[in-house]
């Protein structure tokens, strides 16, 4: 036999003795057990056996079992009872009104039976606490809405009887109201604004003061209509309708409440000592929360078993699939398929099959942890939630969880599933002569990396540390120097701020595409830029056909780009420092240098780590400005082969492996060490900012 505690808990923690006398005395002996010894041990165990084997003669059982037979015999009479008194009721009642009577009559009728065993159990004294409070607060929302029916009735039959002459007559006089009030209103703005000529006012006087006489002029007119017959008796009519549907609906909001609070309060009382439904219904969402007898749960938990054992197991099956065989299709990868099948579809449909089995398997451990919770809360004498108080629970607590489930879907579909792809293509040949059907091939990609040999990865090592040199200086210099057009142009000495903040936001707010095709002509061996040079040094210099030069222009061409996003964000915050630091830092004897040093850097760079560690990031993969600039070149096959050229970056690296040569396994692999590596310097470069160490991103 399980352990019983002799008292019983509500949520807050509040004891509770037990009003169940015969587990009460089995919680007693089982307590005394444990504190005694040699034959007072025996006796204390016999005389738990004596009660236990007696369990149908103890008085308290005995009792239980004549109110429960007492309360079938109620129940079973109780709707006849109810139906004879209900007969005394006017035949033509409003159907709500005439349910509120009958909810009134049966919870009297409740109330006085449950009343005498309130002593006996703790479900009799809920009953009877229960139908109390609906005997006190329901007259009172029967009362009132009976009064606002009639009222509603009284004002539909007034707006009948209104005569459409007086209405008539009503709405032109208003309309003479409003051209008089046109007319004062005016008058009254003229003689302001003569004030205002005359300086006995000022401009914002004169701004406020019209702004009074519009509001005036309204209010006057809206209290005009309101005086039509009609128009007040719709309005009385509209607020007679909003009582009886929102209103009594708010009221027996309250009164379910109040009951909540007393199921809150009074315990439950359970023989079961152990969770037992959440064992044997772990397979089977929605039929533990029947089991607890709540119902909302079991309905939505029922959805959930309907998704697991009719969506997600037969798609990991094979079934409802495209071309896949669910799960088993990421081992087999189409092997044995049709001419048709295609591996990366197999892989795609089991990717989507294991994340439907996942969602499967946490709702069956959602449900399984509610039951158990559940039960757990019940046998310390926890009363499980009914529907209204889940409902309610979910309105407080819930409805960030309702609103982020919908965008976790998404996530899971759009994000995970097509990273997960790429993860697993790392792991296969998927190459230009292995396109519709590849195997696994387990970590050589990562090793033709790592080694930097074969056809594509012989060119990795010396594509990222290109690409390494170009993040740090082209991010580097697009901060210094966005940060010190900032420094100038918030300097209070210099002139025409207005022309210097727009020239230099210029680049930000024109596409970039725009400006990289620009200079990418310019650069071209007919440009403007290329002519210029060569008629000043006297050479002909080809910028697109040297790597030096390339690489050159295009850090020179990313610092002019990006330092505009700087320089708006610097700007915003050296506008924002107070100026007594460095009134303060003046007095002290700072110099210009100084202040610089200890106020305006550590300033900005507090408000804008973050964000200048999203620019590195951006740069890694800047695809745009190598692509359009020069696609990549100039092409030197002796050294990057066919598959790059000598500004490529990673980025664009990849994408000529994977778009235009079909090398999408390797490419996969290298992309997955990317997104690794920028991870990693995106978490140390966040952890090492002041802003997130102070939790202020």
């Amino acid at each position: 036999m399980g352990k019983y505690n002799a008292f019983l808990y509500d949520e807050v923690g509040n004891a509770y003795t037990r009003k169940n006398l015969y587990l009460h005395e089995i919680a007693q002996n089982q307590s005394a057990l444990k504190s005694v010894t040699g034959a007072d041990r025996e006796k204390a165990i016999s005389a738990l056996r004596n009660l236990i084997r007696n369990k149908k003669n103890h008085p308290y059982n005995v009792d239980f079992l004549t109110y429960k037979r007492e309360e079938r015999n109620f129940l079973t009479t109780l709707n006849a009872k109810v139906k004879t008194l209900a007969s005394n009721l006017d035949a033509s009642m409003d159907p709500k009104l005439r349910k509120l009577h009958l909810d009134l009559i049966r919870s009297n009728e409740k109330k006085s039976f449950y009343k005498p065993y309130v002593a006996l159990t703790y479900d009799a004294e809920l009953e009877y606490e229960k139908h109390h409070i609906i005997s006190m607060q329901l007259p009172e929302i029967i009362e009132k809405y009976a009064q606002t029916k009639k009222e509603l009735v009284e004002a539909r039959i007034k707006l009948k009887e209104i005569n459409p002459e007086e209405e008539r007559t009503f709405h032109k006089n208003l309309k003479q109201f409003i051209v008089g009030q046109r007319a004062l209103y005016l008058k009254n703005k003229s003689k302001l604004k003569e004030k205002r000529k005359q300086k006995i006012i000022s401009e914002k006087a004169l701004r406020n003061g019209i702004i009074e006489l519009k509001k005036k002029k309204k209010d006057l007119i809206n209290t005009k209509k309101y005086t039509s017959e009609k128009k007040s008796t719709q309005e009385l009519i509209n607020n007679k309708k909003y009582v009886l549907t929102k209103g009594i609906r708010r009221e027996i909001k309250v009164l379910k409440s109040n009951i909540a609070d007393s199921r809150r309060k009074i315990p439950v009382e359970v023989t079961k000592t152990q969770p037992i439904y959440s064992r044997f219904t772990f397979v089977l969402p929605g039929l533990g929360q029947l089991l607890n007898k709540q119902y909302l749960k079991a309905m939505l938990f029922a959805l959930g078993s309907a998704f697991v054992y009719f969506i997600a197991i037969p798609y990991a099956l094979g079934y409802g699939n495209y071309q896949g065989d669910g799960i088993m299709g990421l081992v087999t990868l189409a092997e044995f398929g049709l001419k048709i099948d295609k591996s990366l579809i197999y892989m795609i449909e089991g990717i989507v099959a294991i994340f439907l089995i996942i969602i499967a398997f946490i709702i069956l451990l959602l449900s399984y942890l509610d039951v158990r919770n559940v039960e757990r809360k019940v046998i310390k004498g926890i009363r499980p939630r009914n529907a209204f108080e889940t409902l309610l629970g979910v309105e407080q607590d819930g409805f960030p969880y309702l609103v982020s489930l919908p965008a976790l879907l998404v996530t899971v579909f759009i994000v995970l599933v097509p990273i997960t792809t790429a993860i697993l293509l790392s792991f296969t040949g998927m190459d230009p002569k292995h396109q519709s059907k590849f195997g696994w091939v387990g970590i050589d990609n990562y090793k033709l990396i790592a080694t930097g040999s074969g056809l594509a990865g012989s060119v990795f090592w010396s594509i990222l540390w290109w690409t390494l040199i170009w993040t740090a200086v082209a991010t580097t210099l697009a901060i210094a120097v966005g940060f010190l057009l900032a420094i100038i142009a918030n300097n209070e000495r210099i002139k025409g701020k207005t022309f210097f903040r727009v020239v230099y936001l210029l680049p930000w707010a024109v596409p970039a595409f725009i400006t990289i095709m620009f200079f990418s002509i310019m650069f071209s061996p007919d440009g403007a830029l290329t002519t210029l040079m060569t008629n000043i040094f006297g050479t002909r210099i080809l910028i697109k056909n040297d790597a030096v030069l390339t690489r050159t222009v295009l850090i020179g061409l990313q610092t002019w780009l990006g330092s505009s996003y700087v320089f708006l964000l610097s700007t915003g915050v050296l506008q924002a420092i107070p100026g007594d630091l460095y009134e303060a830092a003046q007095i002290d004897g700072a110099t210009e240098f100084q202040k610089l040093k200890r106020i305006t850097i550590p300033m900005v760079l507090f408000q804008t780590a973050p964000l200048l560690v999203g620019q590195y990031t951006f740069n890694f993969n800047n695809f745009s400005i190598i692509y359009l600039f020069n696609g990549g070149g100039p092409f030197n096959p002796s050294k990057y082969g066919n598959l790059a050229g000598s500004s490529d970056l990673l980025i664009s690296y990849i994408f000529k492996l994977t778009m235009e040569n079909q090398y999408q396994a390797i490419g996969a692999a290298i992309s997955i060490i990317i997104s690794m590596g920028l991870m990693l310097f995106a978490f140390i470069g966040f952890k090492n900012s002041k802003a997130f160490k102070e939790e202020r991103l």
